[in-house]
């Protein structure tokens, strides 16, 4: 029979969860029914669904300096402490950017390391990141560092064709790396690489059972990240394993009692699912998701940074004491410092995310920015809103552009009625006229009303000084 007892967490009786123990297959589960690798892979359903069960605490961790360095050239050590403090200022104390991980295997990574923990900050903390080799964690424990990622790729893809082994000599390995850390008073947190295409049941439960095993022994946390390394989750209702973001969070939790503040999610962006994905990890048990700034890291990038601080107050109903006008100035050092061209129509980001066009839209903003804006951007992100005139802007499409350009208010406001806008109007119709097929440029419309409407370029720039 069965175990059953009550969980206070759920008020209910329940069977006490199956233990699931290592099948160690002497041929590969490359799942090609799903994954035929000559097609796109297959979405799955088996129609079963899992509860939610939103942690007590949710925040982010970091990967900017460890995945986002993979797909771009190297930051400077200068860069990486600039990006630290901007990170750290971001989060403001409030313990929502908890921890950002580093690489450890050149001089310059420990010299970056080095000189962020000089800074003291609580938040986010510094962590590294390791494959499961002695010799990487003696860089680990050199460096002083409380806490490191151990890549432990859990697929058979990985397992088989990358590491030539057994699905048993593979976790012998894992766990022999993890014990070192535990006696080591060094928290492990071992990146499951590849899980949304392991056997979950097979491989991915018996090994985090284990881990758990070694963290009751040491009486110290041992942290589990489900990387989704191919961007192949799928947060649809009763998708089955192995693309299940939900099976995956509610099996590591359910199966082998993994505590939420010890689970985390990292996802890439292969098939545009970085996001929801990362939510839907949240939702389900996972206290923390892994992300980058602007979503910089491997192939299509990892789940941005910025967008789960924008989720994470959609979901709570708050930003904490979070400075969300820093993602701004993060946004202009990419683009000045780093010469970091970020596709203009990026949400929260990019130069045009809150711009329009279209001359329907103006004439909403002319009436009531928040017709046509997602919340008050200038206020929030200090970004305001940006109007970009074309061939369809029209009459309400130049008025709302000189009113956001000028920062007109109340009284001041020009209205779209107005004959000067109707005069301007005259020259970028001719603009396009004449063959025309680019946005007409601020400059360009600034000289425009400094003819057209001379005393209100005074007005400006009296304001400005």
């Amino acid at each position: 029979m069965a175990k059953v007892e009550f969980n206070p967490r759920t008020n209910l009786i329940e069977q006490a969860a199956y233990k699931y123990t290592l099948q160690d297959v002497s041929e590969p589960n490359l799942y090609r029914e799903i994954f035929p690798y000559t097609e796109i892979p297959k979405i799955a359903f088996n129609h079963r669904h899992v509860p939610m069960f939103v942690p007590d605490e949710i925040w982010i961790t970091d990967t900017t300096f460890r995945d986002g360095q993979q797909a771009r050239s190297p930051y400077t050590v200068e860069q990486i402490v600039r990006l630290y403090d901007y990170l750290h200022e971001l989060d403001n104390e409030s313990g929502v950017i908890r921890q950002t991980e580093f690489f450890l295997y050149s001089k310059k990574d420990r010299e970056a390391v080095v000189k962020c923990m000089e800074r003291g900050y609580r938040y986010p903390e510094v962590t590294a990141w390791i494959r499961a080799r002695k010799e990487d964690f003696q860089l680990v424990k050199e460096m002083g560092i409380k806490e490191t990622g151990i890549l432990v790729s859990c697929s058979d893809y990985h397992i088989f064709k990358k590491l030539n082994m057994t699905r048993k000599q593979a976790m012998e390995m894992y766990l022999s790396i993890v014990e070192t850390a535990l006696e080591h008073g060094i928290i492990p947190r071992c990146h499951f690489e590849d899980i949304t295409r392991a056997d979950f049941y097979g491989f991915v439960v018996p090994f985090a059972n284990e881990l758990m095993k070694l963290a009751k022994q040491a009486n110290m946390p041992v942290k589990i990240r489900a990387c989704d390394t191919l961007g192949l989750g799928v947060s649809y209702p009763g998708v089955a394993l192995p693309r299940s973001v939900q099976g995956i969070i509610y099996g590591l939790r359910h199966y082998a009692e993994v505590p939420s503040e010890w689970l985390e999610w990292h996802g890439h962006n292969d098939f545009y699912k970085a996001v929801v994905n990362s939510g839907t990890a949240w939702l389900y048990g996972a206290s923390a998701v892994n992300c980058s700034l602007l979503g910089i890291g491997e192939r299509t990038g990892n789940t941005p940074l910025e967008a789960m601080v924008i989720e994470y107050a959609q979901l709570r109903g708050t930003t904490k004491n979070m400075r969300l006008e820093v993602i701004t100035e993060i946004a202009d050092y990419f683009e000045k410092e780093l010469d970091y061209e970020i596709p203009p129509r990026t949400p929260f980001v990019g130069r045009a995310f809150n711009a329009t066009r279209a001359g329907i839209h103006a004439d909403g903003i002319l009436k009531d920015e928040e017709i046509y804006n997602i919340f008050d951007t200038k206020k929030i992100l200090n970004r305001p809103i940006v109007i970009a005139v074309d061939a369809h802007s029209g009459l309400a499409g130049i008025a709302a552009w000189i009113n956001t350009y000028f920062r007109l208010e109340g009284d001041q406001r020009i209205d779209k009625r107005d004959p000067r806008v109707a005069k301007i109007k005259e020259w970028v119709d001719k603009e396009y006229e004449n063959g025309r097929t680019t946005v007409i440029g601020d400059d360009e419309l600034e000289m425009i009303v400094r003819e057209v409407m001379p005393e209100l370029f005074k007005m400006h720039e009296s304001r400005v000084k």
